[in-house]
């Protein structure tokens, strides 16, 4: 540990048990954070909301309970970031948008009210962004967020602003969501760890507008990104605690019996070309879990080509009328150029009807079947983040062929979700910038990824958290 001035350094799990031990109070933990946010985020502008007032007044509610002998949580005094596109009460859930910039929630989300309950104190709300539709983060209404490892790079998007925060020491754990990778993917760029949950298994509600289509529902999850493997850990315990208001939550049991020490490793899924690197990578991974005592087996896993189909149709089907219609309102040049390549890309497989969403929902129970016998032979499966390296700044928008560039080396971000599974990047290289790999696992067994992750972590451990880069 450092002294008190750099308590930003610290990860959640040392602060929490430094604070539920009265060894340092939660004020001073949130002090160091902002100082910290006002020290680096003037150049990342991963925070674009501020809540340092209200953060000082629960860090003093947690240091109150404390002093009481109270438990405040799991998250006792841990300083956080809430993402622009959940609800917290007092605050626009603007989702990166110009047309939502005084969308301001009354209640908290339940994910929110779970890491409040956790003992957390919310120091800031991050960038997305337009309608968190990019593995970028750049909005007309908040501007462009930078990557502190490499400012010619993504951070990753849409969770950019959480990932980046998360990166330089703004906040011990980030708040992200995830519906074609936008919790993984910032992880990635930004060299830091995120797991996209189960489907079902954080509770998620924002009751600023009504609730969203079936693909929404069905794929879109919350889920935390910090800069260790128990940090995420603790914070997936904090935020899945249950929540009657989500109409999908589980309550999956946090204690379930052990799976075997299995795993697969696929370098090119569904004929992906992956990039030598981070080939490279996936292996090193393997080898680490096999010196743990994992058998790793190289094989192919179940298709992943026809849920991004599945993902398209649903996407394009959720904007189509309302959703068509806000996007050339916002006017937004990024957000209108993504979705016209989008529907581009959906248009290839027939225009967006009844029949086809219905085809979509069909199949997709047949995929799932497919990947849940894999992962019950599988408990683990190592793939590729993305089919390339951390990629260089706003690339998608430059053309129909970078777009198509990004799209397909994306293959995993964009498929995985329509599976339902969970799913952890896990940074494992720095050497020649992020690097890292995904492991997934079968339905509510996040723990297992959290296991492999932690013998990922501990074979090589990532420095963290970094001065903006430049």
């Amino acid at each position: 540990m450092t002294d008190n001035g750099e308590l930003w350094r610290w990860p959640a799990s040392d602060i929490a048990d430094a604070v539920r031990t009265g060894k340092i109070t939660a004020t001073a933990a949130t002090e160091s954070a902002l100082e910290r946010m006002e020290a680096v985020n003037p150049s990342l502008n991963a925070v674009v909301v501020k809540t340092a007032s209200e953060a000082l007044q629960t860090a003093a509610t947690v240091d109150g309970m404390v002093a009481a002998g109270k438990d405040p949580g799991v998250l006792a005094g841990v300083p956080v970031t809430i993402k622009t596109n959940v609800d917290q009460a007092g605050h626009a859930t603007s989702n990166g948008l110009r047309l939502q910039k005084d969308l301001i929630a009354e209640i908290d989300s339940p994910l929110v009210a779970n890491m409040r309950n956790a003992g957390a104190v919310i120091i800031g709300r991050t960038n997305t962004p337009a309608f968190s539709l990019r593995w970028f983060t750049r909005n007309s209404l908040f501007g462009t967020t930078k990557n502190p490892r490499d400012f010619s790079l993504t951070p990753g998007g849409s969770s950019g602003g959480a990932a980046s925060a998360a990166a330089s020491g703004i906040g011990a754990v980030a708040h992200g969501t995830d519906i074609a990778g936008s919790i993984r993917y910032p992880a990635y760029a930004c060299g830091i760890h995120g797991i996209r949950p189960t489907f079902g298994r954080v509770p998620a509600v924002n009751f600023t507008g009504p609730d969203r289509n079936i693909g929404g529902q069905l794929m879109a999850v919350s889920g935390p990104l910090a800069r260790t493997v128990n940090d995420l850990r603790i914070s997936f315990a904090a935020m899945s605690r249950p929540d009657i208001r989500d109409s999908w939550y589980v309550p999956a049991p946090a204690d379930q019996p052990d799976l075997a020490k299995r795993a697969a490793i696929c370098i090119n899924p569904d004929g992906l070309d992956t990039d030598p690197r981070v080939a490279a990578a996936l292996k090193a991974a393997a080898e680490e879990l096999k010196a743990a005592g994992w058998t790793v087996d190289e094989v192919d896993c179940p298709p992943l080509r026809p849920a991004v189909t599945m993902q398209l149709i649903l996407w394009m089907a959720e904007f189509q009328g309302a959703g068509a219609e806000a996007v050339e309102r916002e006017d937004d040049p990024d957000a209108k150029f993504v979705f016209e390549q989008l529907q581009r890309h959906a248009a290839k497989d027939g225009e967006t009807s009844l029949e086809r969403v219905l085809w979509a929902l069909r199949e997709r129970a047949t995929l799932v079947r497919a990947w849940q016998a894999f992962l019950s032979e599988y408990p683990v499966v190592l793939l590729p983040v993305s089919g390339e390296p951390p990629f260089p700044d706003q690339l998608d928008v430059s053309s129909e062929a970078t777009f198509d560039r990004v799209a397909e080396a994306q293959l995993t971000q964009i498929a995985l979700p329509v599976v339902g599974v969970p799913a952890m990047t896990v940074t494992i290289d720095m050497d020649d910038g992020p690097l890292g790999v995904q492991l997934v696992g079968p339905r509510y067994r996040e723990d297992v990824l959290f296991a492999a992750g932690e013998v990922l972590e501990r074979a090589r451990p990532v420095v963290n958290p970094v001065d903006p880069a430049g």
